[in-house]
């Protein structure tokens, strides 16, 4: 089973993390940053990767670090969970529109971490939410799940709609690089024999 569970604990933040990457979306998510919850609820639901995650965090300071290490969980959680990588399509991608915004996404399992984002808010916040921080959670997510990541926005004015729209553009890419491929199940999806 291509599963993984991860725990964090930092004087910052204490989070518990666990995936199923042949999982049907489920989500059971609390991480005391509302609209950062909707966000992970997307990825779960699109990429139907089950995750199960629960955080706490400095939120008296502000949600930098409780954002930022979900991502760091989460990406070492997929990472565990594909394990050698053997059968998997790897590469993944999506244009997603959603009302005024449209996102490209398109990654690469790699283990090449790399994050290329051309993302742009037009405001600061949404709701309470720092915007800039949708940026902080995929920077680590690429860079602990060895993810080649790059994120493009066509267009879009909404912010709440770009956030959202990025999100579920990330999570159908992911959908599709995690998939097995039922052509090549029992080989690594690679010309040097690892990933």
């Amino acid at each position: 089973m291509r599963k993984a569970l991860i725990t964090r604990k930092t004087a910052e933040t204490d989070i518990s993390a666990s995936v199923n990457l042949d999982g049907s979306g489920a989500y059971d998510i609390e991480t005391g940053v509302g609209f950062f919850d909707h966000m992970l609820d997307q990825l779960a639901r699109h990429s139907l990767i089950d995750i199960a995650l629960k955080a706490s965090g400095d939120l008296h300071i502000d949600d930098h670090h409780t954002v930022e290490d979900c991502g760091i969980a989460l990406g070492q959680a997929i990472a565990q969970a594909l394990g050698d990588k053997r059968g998997i399509r790897r590469y993944g991608e999506c244009h997603l529109p959603m009302d005024d915004a449209q996102i490209r996404c398109a990654l690469d399992l790699s283990a090449r971490p790399f994050l290329v984002w051309n993302v742009t808010f037009p405001t600061a916040k949404i709701g309470a939410f720092d915007t800039e921080l949708v940026r902080e959670f995929f920077q680590a997510l690429a860079t602990h799940g060895g993810i080649t990541l790059h994120i493009d926005q066509i267009h879009g004015f909404n912010s709440h709609h770009i956030a959202e729209a990025t999100f579920k553009a990330v999570a159908r890419a992911l959908r599709m690089a995690v998939e097995t491929d039922p052509r090549k199940g029992d080989a690594i999806p690679s010309t040097k024999g690892a990933l």
